[in-house]
């Protein structure tokens, strides 16, 4: 993908996102929520007695404010978390954290290196080639990083009170694949319930999402993003990469873990609490029903305790 195209992408979703946080920052939050919902969903938000999906991962944003979550959204802190429950062979190796642009040594850095914030969703920029990176958009764009606080798009409450930081690893690529495919698992109070594959991240096409049961069999449904037509082969470490989400999601109601898996092993990717910020349509509307039905409320105090 042209770099340009990338950074232009970026700088545009920032903006719109800093535009929402300065307008909307004074409306509390059940009423934010009830009407972006609307908005998004085209149907009224049932609160009081959730039973999809997405009305329960509402519920979760306003009722479930469990300390941890904070630390499971920070996505540099997170890696302690990841380091105590399973391992520091299972994270991406780091070059450098930084509390603004100012202090990246791009001198230090190999030609290749991802580079994000460690407080938002989505963000990335993936450098192939830092010859032809432009600093000066990456400054502009790393700037809006720091100021924006994600917490304010979805009043997704675990990202309200992260400190923002920019985080610097190595790039991950995997020798068969042109493409690292992303496996995302959907683990419902501490089991995996089932999974989904992102395809086309990183291109100009459109973003594919494909379902999958425990067995890998393609489930038919969508959310948001459409299918890609294609059976996408088991990852080689599935199996692995279940008994580890279901390690790090122990007494937690609802998680969503990601993982790579580069040349037969297995890297984590990050810890998403509310997926979509849970405003993501499902076709059909069964399947929002079906996976809400997976999620038990309320949730309980003994529940953040074992978290």
């Amino acid at each position: 993908m042209n770099i340009k195209y990338i950074f232009r992408k970026e700088y545009r979703k920032c903006i719109k996102r800093r535009i929402i946080q300065i307008l909307f920052r004074y409306i509390p939050d059940i009423l934010y929520i009830k009407v972006i919902y609307r908005i998004k969903l085209k149907k009224r938000l049932n609160i009081k007695n959730p039973s999809t999906f997405n009305e329960k991962i509402q519920w979760i944003k306003i009722h479930d404010r469990n300390p941890i979550y904070t630390t499971l959204a920070d996505k540099f802190l997170v890696r302690n978390y990841v380091k105590e429950r399973i391992g520091n062979e299972y994270l991406i190796p780091l070059f450098g954290v930084y509390s603004n642009y100012s202090e990246i040594d791009f001198d230090s850095l190999p030609n290749q290196f991802v580079i994000k914030p460690n407080h938002t969703s989505g963000d990335i920029i993936i450098c192939k080639d830092k010859s032809i990176l432009d600093y000066n958009y990456l400054e502009a764009l790393s700037k809006l990083w720091l100021k924006n606080n994600h917490y304010w798009m979805g009043r997704d409450w675990a990202y309200n009170h992260i400190k923002p930081k920019i985080l610097c690893e190595h790039y991950l690529q995997d020798s068969c694949e042109n493409e690292l495919k992303d496996y995302k698992l959907l683990c419902f109070h501490g089991k995996v319930k089932c999974s989904f594959v992102c395809s086309n991240r990183f291109s100009t096409k459109t973003l594919n999402v494909d379902f999958y049961d425990l067995d890998w069999h393609l489930m038919p449904f969508e959310r948001h993003f459409p299918k890609s037509n294609t059976l996408i082969p088991k990852p080689y470490t599935y199996n692995r990469m279940i008994e580890l989400a279901e390690i790090l999601t122990e007494g937690i109601p609802f998680a969503r873990i990601d993982f790579y898996e580069v040349d037969q092993r297995v890297f984590f990717g990050e810890i998403t609490l509310y997926p979509g910020s849970g405003l993501e349509k499902f076709t059909p509307e069964t399947y929002d029903a079906l996976l809400g039905s997976w999620i038990q409320l309320p949730v309980t105090s003994v529940q953040h305790q074992k978290s």
